[in-house]
């Protein structure tokens, strides 16, 4: 490559955008203590996080077409970095909501877009390649990294320093930014209202509807909300899907909506005709089942060392630390590869190793952890993810001409947000559901007594919450167990622990199985820059 400043640049922000919402996962419980709120507020905050994300995401691509990229990029870089600020400062969980939660978002939607339209803009052919291929690995390494940077940081130091050093980092991007060259013009467009709206609530009601199908059921209640006492259950059914159809409603009048507009000579939110795109349409469904799966693994991963085997925050990062080298390795090996291979090549060597990095964690998650085995598992699954990282965005870029890389960028993040919402449903339904049913199997199979046993049933008609398995005994004493009896129900739910988290995992390898459908429309021939018109014509037919 001849100009790197602008790729590492762009990096840097990419790296903040990332890191954020992995550190806060691993500093929950200090939150929670220092602002004196609960776990269900943090979770919270989390959720709202990406719903901010999902609901102005569109948005926030369009205006980097009528301000101009670097402008949308360094707007969005300001906002960020006052939400950093905000709420590193945070004396409350509501500054903190504010600052992290919206703020933060804000800013995001404005410089996810621009992030991925300014490499499109400054790079083509083999170096956009390269580009894609480092914003990718960024990307990866900071979700490796963020448990380590957060444990340790949170460990020895506060929470509050991670946002403090985001604000650092976003100063020293914006005095840079004047060395990202931004070719595009700003476009007098006006907005259509309408579009956001409807955008914004069916990208809100699907995406919390995922969310909250590990708390309120996939179709039959688990734990429904409840109003004044009474649970909220249309028709027996939980309210999940109601939200996922809600939301499929909306999207599909967002769609309408966008033809509307075109047919009356009007600018649409989205060009909805690039959905044609067979190119687009597989980079963004493996792009989503790549972010599904890797939300998935860094959702129950975390469980199984911290819950199952007890480790602190900062020993965790360090076992998840193989997956962040191997990922950075392995997309540069995936863009050497791409001189000679073609990216469905590529992206389904991943895949594969994918589904054997899968397998190999399968065997490794046990009561005695088999570090050697995990620690390949966690190597194999970062180079399977730097693979994928180092083709995808230029897939997904390439397949339109340089007007429409804004539009895209913001579908990448639309589909990166609703990619990981699935895999944290899924395999937190998934998880919990295993335990439930595993736990109380165990308890009803033993030797304990009766009235023992009557007694768990009871406490868990109303689910069966995962905690660390070293305080089950003295709950269990509290409730009124003897020591043996409470080491007894102890070792009922670690085995349960572990037996869930492996129908987690098979949950998985089932998912990178069916990425591999999501793949055939991937390119066989290396992707270069800007697509000729008539392979534009001839994808836009398929």
């Amino acid at each position: 490559m001849k100009k790197w400043n602008i790729v590492v640049i762009l990096g840097l922000a990419q790296f903040v955008m990332v890191l954020d919402s992995t550190v806060m996962n691993v500093s929950i419980s200090k939150v929670v203590t220092d602002l004196d709120t609960s776990v269900a507020a943090m979770q919270s905050a989390i959720t709202f996080y990406t719903l901010t994300m999902a609901a102005v995401m569109l948005l926030g691509a369009k205006l980097g077409d009528i301000w101009g990229r670097r402008r949308a990029f360094v707007v969005g870089c300001i906002v960020y970095g006052c939400g950093s600020l905000l709420t590193g400062l945070a004396p409350n969980i509501v500054v903190l909501f504010l600052g992290w939660s919206v703020v933060e978002g804000l800013g995001a939607v404005l410089v996810i877009p621009a992030i991925a339209a300014l490499i499109a803009d400054n790079y083509h052919d083999r170096e956009r390649v390269t580009a894609f291929a480092i914003i990718g690995a960024v990307s990866g390494g900071a979700v490796a990294a963020g448990p380590l940077i957060g444990g340790f940081v949170t460990t020895y130091f506060s929470w509050r320093y991670v946002f403090f050093g985001e604000v650092i980092i976003m100063i020293v991007v914006l005095l840079l930014s004047r060395l990202v060259t931004d070719n595009s013009a700003p476009q007098k467009i006006r907005v259509d209202v309408l579009s956001v709206l409807l955008s914004a609530a069916g990208l809100v009601a699907i995406v919390f509807g995922l969310l909250q199908s590990k708390v309120w059921g996939w179709v039959l209640p688990l734990h429904p909300p409840q109003v004044n006492g009474v649970p909220i259950e249309p028709l027996g059914l939980s309210l999940v899907p109601y939200f996922i159809v809600a939301g499929g409603v909306l999207l599909w009048a967002f769609f309408v909506r966008q033809r509307h507009l075109i047919a009356a000579a009007r600018p649409p939110l989205l060009q909805v005709s690039m959905f044609r795109i067979a190119q687009l349409r597989a980079g963004l469904s493996v792009l989503a089942a790549q972010y599904a799966i890797t939300a998935a693994i860094f959702f129950m991963i975390p469980v199984y060392l911290q819950m199952t085997l007890g480790l602190d925050a900062l020993s965790t990062g360090l076992k998840i630390f193989p997956l962040s080298v191997s990922l950075i390795l392995f997309s540069i090996v995936g863009t050497r590869l791409s001189a000679v291979w073609s990216p469905r090549r590529i992206v389904r060597l991943g895949q594969f190793i994918l589904v054997g990095s899968a397998i190999l964690l399968l065997g490794a998650v046990s009561l005695e952890l088999k570090s050697w085995l995990f620690g390949a598992g966690m190597f194999f699954a970062g180079s399977a993810l730097g693979l994928l990282a180092s083709q995808l965005g230029n897939v997904n870029m390439s397949s339109v001409t340089e007007d429409k890389t804004s539009e895209v960028g913001g579908l990448q993040g639309v589909f990166q947000n609703l990619g990981s919402s699935l895999g944290t449903a899924l395999i937190g339904s998934v998880l919990i559901a295993s335990l439930a049913s595993g736990f109380l199997g165990g308890v009803q199979s033993s030797d304990l007594p009766t009235s023992v046993k009557t007694q768990v049933n009871t406490l868990s008609q109303s689910g069966v919450e995962i905690i660390p398995v070293s305080q089950v005994a003295g709950i269990a004493e509290k409730a009124g167990l003897s020591s043996s009896e409470g080491d007894q129900l102890a070792t009922i739910y670690a085995d349960s622990q572990v037996a869930a988290l492996r129908a987690s995992l098979v949950a998985v390898i089932v998912l990178a199985i069916v990425s591999l459908l999501f793949s055939k429309n991937i390119p066989t021939q290396i992707v270069a820059g800007k697509p000729k018109a008539a392979s534009r014509r001839k994808a836009g037919r398929e």
